[in-house]
């Protein structure tokens, strides 16, 4: 479940107190989706990452190529989305307050379009879904939406802390294996012959890993949490706001983030893919998920430091229309890849190496970015947002910006 997107930033942001959106929150977004399609695509494309194991004999170009996207965006991008789903959850109260409209059940029904995405996406497409978990887990930020921003980051750092320590602890245990983990060639080997087989043996094979869909859930449950919690409390302070962190806040956060999450980044790539051995994966997974949230920092502020230097506007305009159709540039992104891995198209599971497949991701990314600053030109809403929309509004949205 590596990667595990991230829609928490799927769900489109309502408008701000002046009704209009936060360009930066958008970019965000647009900029995780980069980092999503890099970890997903590998999970859909190559057997051997969905099972979390290394590849014997794989090409060093190949090898390195997947080193680089477990050490720079595994484990760090669902983070950034999910915070940024808890902001936009700030987003939406102060929307439907401004229109005098309840907002628990306005809410509910977004949990219940985002839970039924979710499954079908989980069994037709990548059963590394995030929309059942944001679908689940927000009805916890729904009660969880009056408590105050301190309150709200000092339980998102146990909760995550927790998390993190005792993944970290189960690790060290599991090196003391000298055996390490190992690779099961048989289940490879079904896996290769399920999606290349038929349509019919494609979706049995994810009815039958829908088990792991739902352990994912359980499993990302305390980050995802953890990140809907500092999203809220920084939504509710409007940090992300024109103005509401300072040049010297940004710079001292990424670097503190690079410091901290650089190192464990490089431990975890190294832990899972090489040149440690394999008994120091489980460790490494704990270390680099325990300080992954510090390198998602550090690429957020980098962000926003970026989007307020000269190039800012120009950058801004090509990654705010992408985070703006976040919700169908992922859900496109499966279908996209689906359709190359597996007997609905092309067959071509486990047949890619990752450095081939990181240019693909690169075509396709570039292809989005330019989708969707053409379609935000003429339509306000993707077709899965307006979907989400109307199932959230109980009809379809009117036409005045109220995202």
């Amino acid at each position: 479940m590596a990667g595990l997107p991230a829609a928490g930033g799927l769900m489109s942001p309502s408008t701000s107190v002046s009704a209009r959106r936060l360009p930066g929150v958008d970019a965000l977004r647009g900029l995780a989706l980069l980092g999503i399609l890099m970890v997903n695509s590998t999970q859909i494309m190559d057997p051997y990452a969905s099972e979390g194991v290394r590849e014997p004999g794989a090409a060093f170009v190949d090898s390195f190529a997947m080193w680089l996207v477990t050490a720079l965006a595994t484990t760090k991008f669902y983070l950034l989305f999910s915070f940024l789903f808890g902001y936009s959850f700030t987003l939406q109260m102060a929307s439907a307050d401004r229109e005098n409209a309840n907002f628990t059940p306005r809410f509910l029904r977004r949990s219940l379009g985002l839970l039924s995405l979710g499954l079908v996406h989980a069994v037709l497409l990548y059963n590394g879904d995030i929309l059942m978990t944001y679908g689940l887990l927000g009805l916890v930020l729904l009660c969880a939406r009056r408590i105050t921003p301190a309150t709200a980051v000092k339980t998102a750092a146990w909760i995550y802390g927790i998390f993190g320590v005792v993944l970290t602890c189960l690790g060290a245990l599991a090196a003391f294996d000298p055996h390490g983990s190992g690779v099961d060639r048989g289940k490879i080997a079904e896996a290769v012959s399920a999606y290349r087989g038929d349509a019919g043996t494609v979706l049995q094979a994810n009815l039958d890993r829908f088990p792991d869909a739902v352990l994912g859930v359980l499993i990302m449950a305390p980050g995802v949490l953890a990140a809907f919690l500092l999203g809220l409390a920084a939504g509710k302070r409007a940090l992300l706001a024109r103005d509401g962190t300072s040049r010297s806040q940004l710079i001292r956060c990424a670097t503190v983030g690079l410091l901290i999450g650089g190192p464990g980044a490089f431990f975890f790539a190294s832990a899972s893919l090489g040149p440690l051995g394999e008994r120091w994966q489980y460790l490494g997974l704990g270390v680099g998920i325990l300080t992954a949230p510090a390198l998602t920092c550090a690429y957020a502020c980098l962000l926003l430091l970026l989007l307020r230097s000269s190039r800012g506007d120009g950058i801004r305009q090509w990654l705010a229309p992408a985070g703006r159709l976040a919700l169908t540039n992922y859900l496109t992104q499966s279908v996209i890849l689906t359709v190359l891995a597996t007997a609905y198209g092309f067959s071509l599971y486990g047949r890619m190496g990752t450095a081939a497949l990181m240019v693909l991701v690169c075509a396709v990314y570039g292809l989005q970015l330019a989708i969707s600053t053409a379609w935000s030109r003429r339509f306000r809403h993707g077709p899965a947002e307006w979907l989400l929309r109307t199932v959230t509004l109980a009809g379809p949205p009117r036409r005045r910006a109220d995202r």
